[in-house]
């Protein structure tokens, strides 16, 4: 255990923290909260990918705020739109989301990870409805959002389907069989996010495997494709909902560990735990981004 107390954070964030689930009236408003529930559920947990975390924060709640069609109350709805978080180990980011949205509640959330909780270290679609699909295993989300999109091509169905892939993710080849296959259907119900941090577990990516141009190789296997600032929420919203004749590749350039200050573009921080005063500082960084 090397985060802080339970009770210590508690006590810290219970100001903090809504009760009510469906109240906010812009994106960054929602991403502020996931950011402070992040802190809080990592702390209490004693684990986790607080990194990633906050990397794909301001896409998930792009996403959640403005574009998914999705009920809460009705979770399996046939309508809904579909997204898959590819990026499993980011499960934190997704359920403190899923959280301020209704689909779970402020004290579930501070279950995860612990013994019989719904919140697996990973997403887990038999266990938590909401989840679409079990991630974790890198290079799978795609592949089956594909698959999601050709569904709803046969049965004649208006919705999308959104994945939020890491980009070290992407030197999983059976992403790329997906991509290529998604092209060649130009299956424009499907949009592919990318959180492009640059940074994967231990290293660079482009140390690793080098990606770049990415945007290039999704246009050559028959996608459109752009790159933004991942952060900027009015360039997330435009990206994910502008209209095209093929499948879309948004390319979110982000910063690991976004808005705690000496967390960012560490891969250290990737599942390092804060402590007690770590803690500390990187709520008061996020609250005073209001």
């Amino acid at each position: 255990w090397v985060g802080c107390s339970a009770g210590w954070v508690l006590e810290a964030l219970k100001h903090e923290t809504p009760s009510d689930a469906r109240f906010f009236v812009n994106s960054e408003e929602q991403a502020r909260s996931i950011r402070r529930l992040i802190l809080e559920t990592i702390s209490v947990a004693g684990l986790g990918h607080i990194g990633s975390d906050l990397s794909v924060t301001d896409i998930l709640a792009v996403l959640y705020t403005d574009v998914l069609r999705l009920d809460p109350e009705r979770p399996q709805w046939p309508d809904r739109d579909r997204l898959i978080v590819s990026k499993g180990h980011a499960a934190v980011a997704l359920y403190s989301t899923m959280t301020l949205n209704g689909f779970l509640t402020h004290d579930e959330l501070m279950t995860f990870a612990q013994r019989h909780s719904r919140l697996n270290g990973h997403p887990a679609r038999a266990k938590l409805p909401g989840i679409e699909t079990c991630t974790g295993p890198l290079g799978h989300g795609l592949p089956v959002s594909v698959g999601m999109t050709v569904g709803a091509r046969i049965a004649n169905a208006d919705w999308n389907t959104y994945v939020v892939t890491g980009d070290g993710e992407l030197q999983e080849g059976s992403n790329w069989e997906a991509i290529m296959f998604a092209g060649h259907q130009q299956l424009t119900g499907l949009t592919c996010i990318v959180d492009r941090n640059r940074l994967q577990q231990g290293a660079l990516t482009e140390e690793t495997n080098s990606l770049d141009p990415l945007d290039a190789k999704f246009e050559a296997f028959g996608w459109d494709a752009t790159v933004i600032d991942g952060h900027d929420h009015d360039a997330l919203r435009e990206a994910i909902l502008a209209a095209g004749a093929k499948p879309r590749a948004v390319i979110a350039e982000t910063t690991k560990g976004k808005g705690v200050s000496f967390m960012e573009n560490l891969a250290a921080w990737h599942h390092k735990v804060p402590s007690a005063d770590q803690f500390a500082q990187a709520l008061a960084e996020v609250n005073a981004t209001r």
